[in-house]
């Protein structure tokens, strides 16, 4: 080849060298110890892990759900301890504190595992889990993926999307990921099922939906909170934060009346206003 010849080649590399996609760095998950999925919504884009602050409520500060707490942090504390442990499914009534429960247990049994991390993936983002799951597979670290209010509203789709993950094909499911879901449904069927099309179809899909529950190996309820627990948590939390006023369970009943409902959520919102009454500072 002659001079004009390799200077054509040379500027070619040069072009394409600069087209070419940057490299795809490696999470830095020594940044946190919680992150955020977010999966890639093109074609050779990657995945994004992005850093979340320190989960703030204290898992002694969840009242009432004593025995759920209990079950969770043993199966959480194994699983950073690499012994046998349990996918597990908290399930019940809205605003029992399943997801803070799952989120404050991780920061309490991560204290004392530096390798813990926690990956939260949103439930519209599920079709994405078993990329997720090789992203973290043979990594050093261990980690919790969390999804919150999981639901199969799309259908089956989804629901085989997850069964993949937990099974993991001819590798098996990554050894350092516990996947921990919270749902209002035991068995994270969608509210409204569509009457029209093929009954045998439907059927196939109903079984895969609910044969996705099966894959947790631990199943954690919450049930409704009653009035005596409600009052038991506004007064644990009253004295925790110092937050002493004349008729303090009057005003807690009066407050859940207004919001229909009796919850852990709903004792947490009543002592936020109650704080901020008082001018005084709450941990979130």
């Amino acid at each position: 080849m002659n001079d004009k010849t390799d200077a054509i080649l040379t500027r070619i590399a040069e072009a394409l060298e600069r087209l070419a996609p940057a490299p795809v760095a490696a999470p830095r998950f020594d940044q946190a110890r919680l992150f955020r999925f977010e999966p890639s919504r093109q074609d050779g884009a990657p995945d994004r892990f992005v850093a979340a602050p320190d989960y703030g409520l204290a898992l002694d500060l969840l009242v009432g759900v004593e025995r759920q707490k209990d079950q969770f942090a043993q199966n959480l504390s194994r699983f950073a301890q690499g012994l046998p442990s349990n996918h597990a499914l908290l399930w019940g009534s809205r605003g029992a504190g399943k997801s803070s429960l799952a989120k404050a247990a991780f920061m309490a049994v991560g204290g004392t595992c530096a390798d813990l991390r926690m990956v939260e993936i949103d439930r519209d983002d599920i079709a994405a889990l078993p990329r997720l799951f090789e992203d973290l597979r043979g990594r050093d670290e261990r980690f919790v993926v969390l999804c919150d209010d999981l639901s199969f509203e799309e259908g089956a789709a989804a629901a085989k999307s997850l069964k993949s993950a937990l099974e993991g094909g001819v590798a098996g499911p990554p050894s350092n990921v516990l996947f921990v879901a919270t749902s209002n449904r035991r068995h994270l069927m969608p509210r409204h099922h569509d009457e029209r099309g093929d009954p045998m179809a439907r059927a196939e899909d109903a079984e895969e939906e609910v044969s996705v529950s099966d894959r947790f190996g631990l199943w954690i309820g919450f049930p409704p909170m009653d009035q005596p627990a409600y009052l038991a948590a506004i007064e644990a939390y009253a004295a925790r934060f110092d937050l002493q006023v004349e008729g303090l369970e009057r005003r807690a009943l009066q407050w859940s009346q207004r919001r229909g409902a009796r919850s852990g959520r709903v004792a947490w919102q009543f002592i936020r206003d109650l704080a901020g009454e008082l001018g005084k500072s709450l941990p979130l």
